[in-house]
């Protein structure tokens, strides 16, 4: 290939031997029926596993500070292969660094997340409220 010519236009390259055609390297889109799943909510995790299998139980922990006293109740179980939880990961990944790369990075340690001795009437990501720390100004004085 010349190094001058054809600057602009890209130059045609026969495909590797046993790599498809673009025309199949395109993503197929696989059917999917929800019909039958349910949701629900978790806030607690627990990953365990076999040498053949992962298995991760979710739950609700109503005590999200410090060591829980009453035990957390697991409502979802689920079990699959490495070689799924490897592709599980890889979509999570994506996924977590598009939301961070939009809202900032997220704080995992709730003791970095709550501000000592102020109450945050908001969620996460509203402003703190006037007078907190960082939190606007003061309302007037009377």
């Amino acid at each position: 290939m010349a190094k001058d010519a054809g600057k602009d236009q890209p130059t045609p390259q026969a495909p590797l031997a046993g790599t498809p055609a673009p025309e199949q390297a395109q993503r197929q889109q696989v059917q999917v029926d929800a019909s039958k799943a349910h949701s629900a909510y978790a806030n607690f995790c627990r990953v365990t596993g076999t040498p053949e299998e992962l298995i991760i139980d979710f739950g609700l922990n109503t005590q999200p500070m410090g060591v829980p006293t009453d035990p957390i109740q697991i409502t979802e179980r689920i079990v699959m292969n490495y070689y799924t939880a490897k592709r599980m990961l890889t979509a999570l990944t994506m996924s977590l660094q598009r939301h961070e790369a939009a809202f900032g990075v997220l704080e995992t340690d709730v003791q970095k997340r709550v501000m000592p001795g102020v109450m945050r009437s908001g969620g996460a990501g509203s402003p703190p409220s006037p007078g907190a720390p960082g939190g606007g100004a003061a309302p007037p004085k009377s």
